[in-house]
């Protein structure tokens, strides 16, 4: 079976138990945070290391994660690792969050600028992005001063892209 496919399967049994205790919001956080988490090297390579058995895995997640997450969150890490699933923990994490996003219809989208967008601008970008059709819109900003001005917004595989390095570069085509 593909890893794509038991992080789904297990991503839609934790999203189908945390809605029959009404704890979908807690499990959303903590998963959130475990994806952040998975910035470390070391835990990744933990988790994907067929040299640790899993009850030392368990333990590590007990004193790393213990206390900071959700009972259920800890009971369904015990489980993916009882089960010798641990290596797929991050595709399931990303799975997990991909779900609940589409049962609580939110869209992402990236918006790169050149300088910092004002709280206001961001505001008014999600208002705009709302009104074609999607109920939330979550934002990541990004900076990229070589965009000279304007902005890119990136939701999904679609890409706007209003800036003046793009102009430039169109103008630049034009010419050759």
């Amino acid at each position: 079976m593909s890893v794509s496919t038991v992080a789904n399967r297990y991503a839609k049994s934790l999203i189908d138990l945390a809605v029959e205790q009404n704890k979908l919001e807690q499990i959303y956080e903590d998963m959130q945070g475990f994806k952040s988490s998975l910035d470390s090297r070391d835990l990744v390579l933990m988790l994907k290391s067929p040299i640790i058995n899993s009850s030392k895995k368990i333990s590590a997640f007990k004193a790393v994660f213990g206390g900071k997450m959700d009972e259920m969150t800890m009971s369904f890490f015990n489980l993916v690792m009882k089960k010798g699933r641990e290596s797929a923990l991050p595709e399931i994490t990303n799975a997990f969050i991909e779900q609940y996003r589409a049962k609580k219809n939110i869209s992402s989208a990236k918006v790169i600028t050149a300088t910092k967008l004002t709280q206001e601008k961001l505001d008014s970008i999600k208002a705009s992005l709302s009104k074609s059709g999607s109920a939330t819109f979550e934002i990541e900003e990004e900076v990229d001063e070589s965009l000279i001005g304007g902005f890119v917004i990136e939701m999904g595989d679609k890409k706007y892209d209003a800036s003046v390095k793009h102009k430039l570069d169109k103008l630049r085509k034009t010419f050759s």
